[in-house]
């Protein structure tokens, strides 16, 4: 059995993603779409219902005005009172980095991920302004298990975790008594919410609201300027790890606001399954964006394993390897701006 190992990607250029972190510019394709293989249905344009939620759940949020303190936040902890706007932030994933930083903020302290850095490179990429202040955020160790001796020493006036993958009660009330404390629901198709509720905690919500707003509007375009029908896929490889992505995922939600149909094969209602390397037709589709997390010595199984010249996707010249950080890793505003600015540089006509 082949052993897949990584790929050398290519990253989403730093132009592309500070031009998309504001407005999508769509990039002229010159090649039309093939025949689909078993392509879903594509949602229809305009519809009412969406996988990943628009908004914060009901009671959640402070209904405050944008930089109105203090407030009193209700999250998915309990509530929290903040007096005055943070100037010390501290994250827990680094989507809420993404989210801060959309918003103008440079996070004070941040974890990092499993084989990540502190900030994601595409998050360099999109606001090399920051990049004295991003040099000096401080590093509080793991995602499922900060320091907290290293938040205190930050003397933090807001903190922002999560509660998906952790236990999260017992980190909630051990950073409560370090500093107010807002938690968000975390994983991929939960990325607008919580977008939302960082926003709020910091005043800055109806801001963070005119930014989805553009960003729907801007999949509505792609939407409306794709030649259907048309497919996508999402594969990813860590280590060993082989996944394709479903439709209640970061990518998947991204896509489904697109428009674009997906394979039979990733219709799920998981984030993610995992699959084989005799499984890999799952991941064909008319296009197949895929990364890999590693170095380049695990870069070629993936692209020389049997199966994979067989794939439509790949025949057809429409398999793109794509930026980890910004497709897989992490769920935040500017990561979704870098989806959809590479699915319409690939897919508009």
């Amino acid at each position: 059995m082949y052993r897949f190992r990584d790929f050398p990607l290519t990253r989403l250029s730093a132009g592309l993603l500070m031009a998309s972190a504001l407005l999508l510019t769509g990039c002229s394709s010159d090649s039309s779409s093939p025949a689909s293989p078993d392509t879903g249905a594509a949602p229809q344009s305009g519809t009412t219902t969406h996988t990943a939620p628009r908004a914060v759940p009901d009671g959640m949020g402070s209904g405050a005005k944008d930089g109105q303190f203090p407030r009193t936040v209700a999250h998915f902890e309990g509530r929290t009172a903040i007096g005055t706007a943070p100037e010390k932030v501290v994250v827990i994933s680094t989507g809420q980095a993404d989210a801060l930083l959309t918003l103008g903020v440079v996070p004070a302290g941040s974890t990092r991920g499993e084989d990540a850095g502190l900030i994601p490179p595409y998050l360099s990429a999109a606001f090399p302004q920051k990049s004295a202040a991003l040099a000096d955020v401080a590093d509080v160790g793991s995602r499922v298990d900060p320091s907290l001796e290293a938040i205190a020493n930050i003397k933090p006036d807001l903190i922002l975790m999560n509660i998906a993958g952790k236990d999260a009660d017992g980190l909630y009330k051990a950073l409560s008594e370090l500093a107010p404390t807002v938690a968000t629901q975390g994983t991929g198709v939960y990325w607008k919410q919580d977008f939302l509720l960082v926003a709020d905690s910091i005043g800055k919500a109806e801001q963070a609201q005119k930014l989805l707003d553009a960003f729907h509007r801007d999949a509505e375009e792609l939407d409306k300027a794709v030649e259907k029908p048309v497919s996508v896929s999402f594969l990813r490889l860590n280590g060993d790890r082989l996944r394709v992505f479903g439709v209640p995922s970061f990518t998947g939600s991204i896509a489904e606001d697109a428009g674009l149909g997906r394979p039979e094969s990733q219709r799920f209602d998981e984030t993610s399954e995992d699959i084989s390397n005799e499984q890999l037709d799952r991941a064909d589709a008319d296009w197949l964006f895929y990364a890999v997390q590693g170095d380049d010595a695990e870069a070629t199984a993936l692209t020389r394993a049997p199966l994979w010249p067989t794939l439509t996707a790949v025949a057809s010249k429409r398999a793109v390897p794509v930026d980890d950080d910004a497709f897989y890793l992490n769920t935040g505003p500017t990561a979704a701006r870098g989806v959809l600015a590479e699915l319409d540089k690939r897919l508009r006509p």
